[in-house]
């Protein structure tokens, strides 16, 4: 009877040693998961970042431009 359960215990350590590896696995995986959500998130703020500077820049431009122009009239007529 002792290598029968000398048997099982191996077989158990065995199961033990494969969920380990495949939990082990599942974390690595979860891990990569957040490294691209979070890789994702950050090229969506530079994206929004980039079109909120874009949007300002072009926003300044024409009130200089609105402003020149206003400076010629009050220059046209002062």
């Amino acid at each position: 009877m002792p290598i029968d359960k000398d048997l099982r215990d191996i077989e158990i350590a065995k199961l033990a040693f494969i969920g380990s590896s495949i939990a082990t696995l599942g974390d690595g995986i979860a891990a990569l998961a957040a490294g691209l959500a979070l890789e994702a998130l950050q090229q969506d703020y530079k994206t929004k970042n980039n079109n909120r500077t874009a949007s300002i820049k072009s926003t300044k431009k024409q009130l200089d431009h609105f402003i020149n122009e206003l400076v010629k009239i009050r220059n046209n007529v002062g």
